[in-house]
């Protein structure tokens, strides 16, 4: 016996027959077995000889033994030394110990444990013996030698393992069904091959692995390689695809059926329809749908593969970092298999799906196993992707049908020449009216089915949407409120199923926003921008992220101390730099505003942005920064329904910075009214969503832009009054109750 305690405890424990016996009673089961046998032979340590009727048949045995030696082919030592123990095993062990390790069946083996006469057992097992035999003089003389182009002959593989004598077809005993099996199989992957409609190079290869995986035994690991390789050669699309839907209406009607708004996303995908059908080919764009998290990037792949009535496959890229992923892995290796494009394209079966990357820009760039972001240049590129080669294929294949859709958070962390081959769309996220209209379209219907209640049984109005959409989530998109609703329906169900039992009545359930607070709890976001902003030196800064628009805080204090500029709250390089800008533009402009920011040595400016825990980082928020501290030295409060953004430089010009949509967005669920924005993103107002309107009081015009279509913008409760600057001194003009102008100017 022996035992390891590393890695973890095991024992091996090595058993020597001495004995043959019968098991008489079994005395006990637990804590291990325990029988009374009785004993029917004994292998006796010496040479003793055996009885006269069997030393004939123990003679014959030993010499066919040797003569299986002889042809096995072995090195020169190997021989003398198997020949050397084949002698010493006495005449009552022989048959025993070769019949143990001759390539024989269950049924034959215990035939020959069963037998205890030593003549008898010699009689059962020389007939297996011979057989092992005439198996290997007839592997010499046939045609089977002839040698496969990567393993060598047959022989050379079986030499020296006396358990993998493959024996000649009609002569294995109890395996005749084995082998049937096996040439039936080979007879499938021979039709198989014949059907698949293969290109030339490719039908090639096919045949060629065929007729190695022929020659060889199934016991080799080559085996069972070659046929996963064949398997996945012929399970490959090579000219499978679907035929592509190209009736614009029905499309357009689709797209509307299945997402509320997304209008530039819907006219891209119409655009591409429409190209098709026109050209009757077109090699497919690489989509990216870049946006927060919830706002329907993935059911957007799934809607266009619907609309196309192609096939759609979705490929999670978030966190992996081998490129071996995309590219497959080469053959050498053990366990080796191939990319997720091209085990994409073995399970959906057609060389034209829709591919959705999802979370491509969560890519684990570089490191020992290459970059997959690198990897997936050749697969995106619509120039080279026609001739695609994976690793464990190794043979070209047409990507250039495939319709990729890829979607991301933030193209911050996207590969430059990555993103170069991909169309960039922005999916904005929703406001509060579009979630309401999203959850009464396609979240309630969902939750209620997977809830098994109906609309009969559980209603809730648009006006606790909203309070839902408000109060209990602050998101871009829809996943909040959809577990809400989720929370909700289960309430319900718990209340239906009492009264099923109770009665066997249901009553109809009407969630009003009273009743929120007993099924949700108490709400998590509340409008505290007034509340925040009812002392001096503290502004709302409006920030973008990978999440989506928000608010902003920061804070401005100063106390005695030695003269030091502190900035908190986990920042980043270029927002203290930021800091640092606004703080010397005040010193450098402090008189013509009537105040005193100088900072003695016996004073300390401290400036905070709250939730510290959350890095921050960017140059927008230095309008809102020189805003908290004009607001810091002259003891006045900012606006308390203002939030602002933009980069300021040391002359105190405002310049233009990015992420509009969403942080007007954001400034709406925050319940601001007033934004102020650089001059230069008056463009980026055209592209708000249609039920986003805002008032421009422009200084120092104050204009309606006819193109943002403010008919009807009174009527809007949420509507937004946006101011935009060009200097901080504009801005200033519009973030204090009656304006803060330089003293030369009151």
């Amino acid at each position: 016996m022996t035992a390891w305690s590393h890695p973890v405890p095991r024992y091996s424990l090595v058993l020597a027959g001495l004995c043959r016996f019968r098991v008489e009673e079994v005395m006990r089961d637990v804590p291990f077995p325990v029988a009374r046998v009785s004993q029917l032979d004994y292998r006796h340590e010496g040479g003793e000889g055996v009885s006269v009727e069997a030393q004939p048949l123990a003679d014959e045995y030993r010499a066919s033994a040797l003569e299986l030696v002889d042809l096995l082919n072995l090195e020169p030592s190997s021989h003398t030394k198997l020949k050397r123990l084949l002698s010493s095993l006495p005449d009552h062990t022989l048959p025993d110990t070769l019949t143990s390790v001759l390539r024989t069946s269950f049924t034959e083996q215990l035939s020959v444990l069963t037998a205890v006469d030593l003549p008898l057992r010699y009689q059962a097992a020389q007939p297996l013996l011979n057989r092992q035999i005439a198996a290997l003089k007839l592997m010499k003389q046939g045609p089977r030698e002839d040698k496969s182009n990567d393993g060598g002959s047959p022989r050379q593989h079986r030499r020296g393992r006396v358990l993998q004598i493959e024996l000649p077809r009609g002569r294995r005993g109890g395996r005749e069904g084995e082998e049937e099996e096996e040439e039936d199989e080979m007879k499938e992957l021979q039709k198989r091959i014949e059907k698949a409609k293969l290109p030339e190079h490719a039908l090639k290869a096919a045949l060629k692995e065929l007729k190695r995986l022929k020659s060889l035994p199934v016991q080799f690991p080559e085996h069972s390689v070659a046929r996963n390789y064949l398997e996945t050669l012929l399970d490959l699309p090579w000219s499978s695809s679907t035929t592509d839907t190209l009736d614009l209406q029905a499309a357009r009607l689709t797209l509307e059926a299945d997402h509320y708004g997304l209008q530039p996303v819907k006219k891209r995908v119409l655009e591409y329809l429409a190209v098709c059908q026109l050209t009757q080919g077109l090699k497919g764009p690489i989509l990216c749908l870049v946006g927060a998290p919830g706002v329907g990037k993935t059911s957007i792949g799934r809607s266009v593969a619907k609309t196309l009535c192609r096939k759609f496959h979705r490929i999670s890229l978030g966190g992996v970092c081998d490129q071996s992923d995309i590219r497959g892995h080469r053959r050498t290796y053990i366990g080796s298999l191939p990319g997720r494009i091209m085990a994409g394209l073995r399970t959906v079966g057609v060389r034209n799906p829709v591919f959705l990357l999802d979370e491509v820009d969560k890519l684990t760039r570089g490191g020992v196993h290459g970059d997959p972001a690198a990897a997936l240049l050749e697969v995106l590129d619509p120039e080279q992707n026609s001739s695609f080669v994976d690793h464990y294929v190794g043979l070209p294949f047409d990507l250039s049908k495939i319709l990729f859709i890829a979607t991301a958070n933030s193209v911050a962390t996207i590969p430059a020449a990555l993103l170069d081959r991909m169309e960039v769309l922005e999916v904005q996220g929703y406001t509060s009216e579009e979630k309401v209209e999203i959850a009464v379209r396609h979240l309630l219907p969902k939750q209620l089915k997977q809830h098994g209640l109906t609309p009969d049984q559980l209603t809730i109005p648009p006006s606790t949407l909203a309070t839902i959409a408000n109060n209990y989530t602050r998101e871009a998109g829809v996943r909040g409120l959809e577990r809400n609703i989720g929370a909700i329906c289960r309430s319900v169900a718990v209340k239906v199923a009492e009264n099923r039992g109770e009665s066997g009545k249901t009553t109809p359930t009407v969630v009003t926003e009273t009743m929120l607070g007993d099924i949700l709890g108490p709400q998590k976001f509340e409008h505290e921008v007034s509340e925040r902003l009812t002392r001096p030196g503290v502004a709302v800064g409006l920030a973008w992220t990978g999440m989506g628009g928000e608010i902003l805080f920061i804070e401005a204090s100063r106390m005695p101390g030695s003269g030091e500029l502190t900035l908190t709250g986990q920042l980043g390089d270029v927002m203290k730099e930021s800091a640092q800008i606004a703080f010397n533009w005040l010193r450098s402009n402090a008189s013509r505003y009537g105040v005193q920011c100088d900072v003695p040595k016996e004073t300390d400016l401290h400036i905070h942005f709250p939730a510290g825990a959350i890095g921050k980082d960017g140059p927008s928020a230095g309008v809102a920064i020189a805003v908290a501290l004009v607001s810091l030295y002259s003891r006045r409060c900012v606006r308390s329904d203002t939030a602002m953004t933009g980069e300021i430089t040391l002359r105190g010009l405002v310049l233009p910075v990015g992420g509009i949509k969403e942080k007007l967005l954001a400034a709406q669920r925050a319940g601001i009214r007033h934004v102020v924005l650089p001059k230069r993103n008056e463009k980026d107002l055209v592209e708000l969503p249609v039920n986003v309107k805002v008032i421009l009081c422009c200084a120092p015009l104050a204009i309606m832009l006819q193109k943002l279509h403010h008919s009807s913008i009174l009527l809007l409760q949420n509507q937004l009054e946006v101011s935009l600057v060009s200097t901080v001194e504009e801005a200033l003009t519009k973030t204090f109750d009656g304006g803060l102008a330089p003293i030369s100017k009151l």
